[in-house]
């Protein structure tokens, strides 16, 4: 499919059902005249063809598509509007906002029931002809399992911006990314997996590019093969290309969140730019006869992932990023869209049976974002193996505890052991829960423990955005403070924080910045932000608190029982004579059934052993979680000897024997293991 260079010439290849006829369009090199159009001259069922003599990689095209226009009944064709490849490698150009684009006449009474018949070519981006042989082979990435995994989400942008040790030519870009400071970095911090927000070709939408802001996060997927050019200085897929491999040498994996649950064509207003030209019943989902669509993502459109051809064209996308590109794995926006076979979502759905049974995708890293809008779309544990999740729970969950809301211990022991609540079932693992504080949606860290209602007045919807609760703390004043004590409450939350979501089981998730404490300003939904708001200030670094992280992150590599894959349920293993797993209170005793609905419990130890994973990792820590006043602590007497090896009140304080008398200090974590043979209280 789409433009593959051959001998003699290029051959070009695009899918329609429902076409009549399909024109290959020829551009100059500076994409500004159309230089030739022929028909494609045959049809093998729904695939359009034909090999053009005489062509090379870098050539510029496009397609124009006839057929019925009916709005309707779903049928858009518009064979004056300028159509890009849907498996074009890369794009030339930018799309220009002009009432061309659109299949309709703007203004008309008939809104979108009308027809359009200027030509489009001049305001949309040109597909390139991208020849594949000269590409070197890429190395085999690290390929860390789900247990060894510490997830880092990060934006091209944002992460390089403003980085003082970055080249100022090569910040915002991939090569930026791939900068030896940026690279450091990520090693020193312990992270394993670099999770990329989306980097396929997309395009600022309309109503920001009216508001003079862009579309920064990425959410516009109009090119799913396409590296975006707005992070390459000349040629995107080289420059991706060299950054992926420079991580793969660090050490690092790379993860893309990918968008192929809507397009940027947006709904019945938006502009037709590929998919509604080439095919709009196939490749939408459509309601009401087929004028509207099917809105379950948000954005306008659903893509219709049940169709044949539609799910050709995400795994050939999701294969080519593998195979040419050397990613690692990839997180699904609205994930649940990719499971629904009509309106209803199924665990078995053809695509997810696609994923898990082809040789290339099946061997890389596969994260649902388990919510959309549609019907019954909250499917949180939802997904088949080898699908990981966001955990939305652990993220509110925890943020409750430590914000002191009563009653959360409980629901902190659920989150501490992997939510087997709701993933263990099927033979999922316990590291299927991706587990966070913090995403690009919403607030930082820093913001969440500093503003207790956000301020979005930036975006330019008079706050109506983002979420409105966020189970966030200012902790005494909204915004930044210099009150000492203020700031000291904040940082010890920041911690409790991140040394809860590094000691529970499952995969942890930073967010990028965080371990620096970069603020947005109370901003919970910068997805227009391509500015100061979003980019990380290296220079005002917190480097205590990346110290701090970095620890964590070293804590939990050498502690096997912080990150089994089996769930822990209390329960005697082969060979073992206490428990895989067992809570205590604050005196040492097991918390009662009444304990755990009792408001004021609200210091819970936990005592995590390796036996869950056999006779052969004799690992134990215990961790004590405690969101209230000081007070008196007694060890389990399980261990003989115990060595306090965290404690977030004293983030610095080296590795000590724990002493008689010990009392677990107010709004900390303490954890705690088994001291070196021959050390004696």
């Amino acid at each position: 499919m789409g433009a593959t260079v051959e001998g003699e010439g290029v051959n070009f290849a695009v899918f329609s059902a429902h076409a009549t006829a399909i024109d290959l369009c020829l551009f100059s090199p500076d994409g500004l005249r159309e230089t030739a159009r022929i028909a494609l001259p045959e049809r093998d069922g729904d695939i359009w063809h034909g090999l053009v003599a005489g062509l090379n990689a870098g050539q510029l095209y496009g397609f124009r598509a006839y057929g019925p226009y009916n709005p309707r009944q779903g049928q858009r064709f518009n064979p004056n509007k300028l159509l890009i490849d849907p498996y074009a490698k890369a794009w030339s150009g930018r799309l220009i906002w002009a009432d061309e684009v659109m299949g309709y006449q703007v203004g008309s009474g008939q809104n979108d029931l009308s027809f359009d018949a200027r030509d489009s070519a001049f305001a949309v981006p040109k597909s390139v002809v991208v020849g594949q042989s000269d590409l070197p082979a890429m190395a085999a990435g690290p390929r860390r399992t789900l247990a060894d995994t510490v997830i880092y989400e990060a934006h091209v942008k944002g992460l390089t911006m403003r980085h003082p040790a970055v080249p100022e030519n090569l910040r915002g870009t991939y090569a930026g990314l791939a900068h030896p400071a940026i690279l450091d970095h990520l090693v020193t911090l312990g992270v394993t997996t670099l999770e990329l927000l989306p980097v396929q070709a997309f395009f600022d939408d309309k109503v920001l590019a009216a508001k003079s802001l862009r579309n920064y996060w990425g959410y516009n997927t109009m090119g799913f093969f396409a590296p975006a050019s707005r992070y390459a200085q000349t040629c995107p897929s080289a420059e991706f290309r060299a950054m992926v491999a420079a991580m793969h040498s660090a050490g690092i994996e790379v993860i893309l969140d990918v968008v192929y649950n809507h397009t940027g064509e947006g709904d019945e207003t938006g502009p037709t730019l590929s998919f509604r030209g080439f095919d709009n019943q196939s490749y939408y989902r459509l309601t009401e006869g087929g004028r509207f669509y099917a809105n379950w993502s948000g954005t306008g459109n659903t893509v219709n992932l049940s169709h044949p051809m539609v799910q050709r064209l995400v795994t050939d996308s999701l294969r080519h990023w593998v195979t040419q590109f050397g990613i690692d794995g990839f997180r699904f926006d609205l994930a649940p869209i990719l499971g629904r076979q009509d309106s209803a979502y199924s665990d078995t759905a053809a695509f997810f049976a696609i994923l898990r049974q082809d040789p290339v995708l099946a061997a890389v890293k596969l994260i649902a974002e388990p919510w959309d809008i549609g019907p019954d779309g909250y499917q949180l544990g939802g997904f088949p193996h080898p699908f990981a999740e966001w955990n939305d729970q652990f993220r509110d969950g925890v943020r409750r505890f430590w914000r002191g809301d009563a009653g959360m211990s409980g629901d902190l022991a659920k989150r501490i052991l992997g939510s087997a609540d709701r993933f263990d079932w099927g033979g999922r693992a316990a590291t299927s829960s991706v587990n966070f504080i913090t995403a690009h949606d919403g607030f930082t860290l820093q913001d969440l423990v500093s503003f207790a209602t956000k301020r979005n007045l930036a975006n330019g919807e008079d706050n109506r955005d983002g979420h409105g609760d966020n189970h966030s703390d200012n902790l005494g004043v909204e915004g930044p403070s210099p009150d000492r004590h203020i700031t000291a409450a904040r940082s010890q939350r920041k911690r409790n924080l991140l040394a809860t979501l590094m000691l529970s089981q499952g995969t942890p998730m930073l967010l990028a910045g965080d371990e620096m404490g970069h603020s947005q300003g109370g901003n919970n939904n910068a997805y227009a932000q391509d500015n100061d708001t979003t980019w990380i200030d290296w220079s005002k670094a917190d480097g205590d608190l990346v110290a701090f992280v970095a620890r964590l992150t070293a804590l939990r590599a050498s502690h096997p029982v912080l990150r089994q894959r089996r769930f822990l349920h209390g329960r005697f293993r082969a060979g073992a004579k206490v428990p895989d797993v067992l809570w205590h209170r604050a005196d040492g005793a097991r918390p009662e059934p009444d304990d755990w609905h009792d408001p004021a419990f609200r210091c819970l130890g936990v005592e995590l052993r390796g036996a869950a994973e056999g006779p052969d990792l004799p690992d134990v820590i215990f961790a004590v979680f405690n969101a209230g006043p000081q007070q008196a602590l007694i060890l389990p007497k399980s261990q003989a000897n115990w060595q306090l090896i965290l404690d977030t009140s004293r983030p610095t304080a080296a590795p000590s024997l724990a002493q008689n008398g010990l009392t677990a200090p107010a709004n900390a974590v303490l954890v705690f293991t088994a001291a070196p043979e021959g050390v004696l209280l």
